[in-house]
């Protein structure tokens, strides 16, 4: 059979050939194109969400959560925990309860790492860790012996920092199952934070002093294993004036919030990166984005003119937006950020552009982003899992 013969013997798949050869070049282009807009996590958050029930809106069903005034939140999973000074529980996101227990909590401080949670007393002597929906530790320190601050890493490893009578700080290091892994106790600098790498080899202490009656700061780098009687610090990342607010390793490099400037560090104790904020008050921040931190930056202490700022792991600023209004609340994860104004809510991709904004509040003034795009929106006795369309 010649071609001539075949080509009209078989018009039909001929044309079936070429039509769908067309749709996968045309499907090509489409995705090349708009990949950055497609909405992959609305088919993710369809399916983990499909048996919620809804209102009348289609959106999650708010619950009553028990803690009242002045309750701190956080995000475990896809869990809600709520700490107040009575205590601790945790919902699903649904509202139905799974922790509900009672502590006295003077200064109560939530902390999330990996797929793990701790609440502690800050100045106290109490603490507790929660995973896969229970209480799986608690430690009571000493009489006398404060905790100044705790931190889990990506792996739920914890690490408690206290200030003892005889020395200016004491860090204790425990392995998966909760077992003492080392110590470290300082005369000459105070302790102010401290927390494992994501792998936890390395434990970064966050110290304080002065250096020729000047103060400094500085990041203290302990690898492991070790001897328990090794407690000179393998590395220093120095900070001088920049008083560290707060340490974060959800994954590399350590992310070092301070009052002059964000630092990020890297395990051998080298700076990868800085990021000035040349004068500006620091309003806000969120650290848990993965491709960098979200910094709220105002020219004045007061009002609402401020610089929302996005910065990568190398200090370089990759975006940036002017907002002129109250914000509430900020909250970063994977590749989300959320920030909650008295008017509504917008959720921004990691490089600042706008994903989905409601003015749906219902009174929240909380907001806890989640990986997928959805976000945990709190108000005043009430909490809700907000599903963006």
């Amino acid at each position: 059979m010649d071609k001539e013969e075949n080509r009209k013997r078989y018009p039909l798949r001929r044309t079936m050939a070429f039509l769908t050869t067309l749709a996968l070049v045309l499907g090509a282009l489409f995705l090349v194109v708009n990949w950055q807009k497609l909405n992959f996590d609305y088919i993710r958050r369809w399916w983990t969400y499909r048996t919620l029930e809804r209102n009348e809106s289609g959106q999650a069903q708010s619950f009553a959560y028990d803690g009242g005034a002045g309750s701190l939140f956080t995000r475990l999973g896809d869990d809600l925990l709520v700490c107040s000074k009575s205590g601790v529980r945790l919902y699903s996101a649904g509202g139905t309860a799974y922790v509900e227990k009672t502590c006295t909590l003077k200064n109560p401080v939530v902390v999330t790492g990996g797929s793990s949670a701790l609440v502690y007393d800050a100045g106290g002597t109490s603490l507790y860790v929660y995973r896969d929906r229970e209480e799986v530790f608690s430690l009571e320190t000493e009489p006398g012996q404060a905790i100044l601050s705790a931190n889990l890493n990506a792996q739920g490893l914890l690490t408690v920092a206290t200030q003892a009578s005889g020395v200016k700080g004491s860090v204790t290091v425990y392995d998966s199952e909760f077992r003492l892994k080392f110590g470290v106790n300082l005369s000459s600098r105070f302790i102010t934070d401290a927390i494992l790498s994501p792998d936890g080899r390395t434990l970064a202490l966050a110290t304080s002093g002065q250096t020729g009656g000047t103060y400094d700061s500085q990041i203290d780098f302990y690898t492991f294993p070790r001897s328990a009687e090794d407690t000179t610090p393998d590395k220093v990342c120095r900070l001088g004036n920049n008083v560290v607010l707060k340490l974060n390793w959800s994954a590399d490099p350590l992310r070092v919030l301070g009052e002059n400037a964000l630092v990020l560090v890297n395990a051998d104790g080298t700076e990868a990166g800085s990021y000035s904020y040349n004068w500006r008050y620091l309003k806000g921040y969120a650290l848990d984005g993965d491709r960098g931190c979200s910094l709220l930056l105002g020219r004045y202490r007061a009002g609402t003119e401020a610089d929302l700022v996005n910065v990568d792991f190398s200090g370089q600023e990759t975006a940036s937006l002017e907002l002129n209004c109250q914000v509430l609340s900020m909250s970063a994860a994977g590749r989300y950020l959320s920030v909650l104004t008295v008017d509504q809510l917008t959720i921004y991709s990691d490089d600042l552009r706008e994903y989905h904004i409601t003015e749906e509040l219902q009174g929240a003034r909380k907001v806890l982003q989640r990986p997928d795009g959805s976000v945990l929106l709190i108000a005043g006795e009430t909490a809700r899992l907000y599903l963006p369309d």
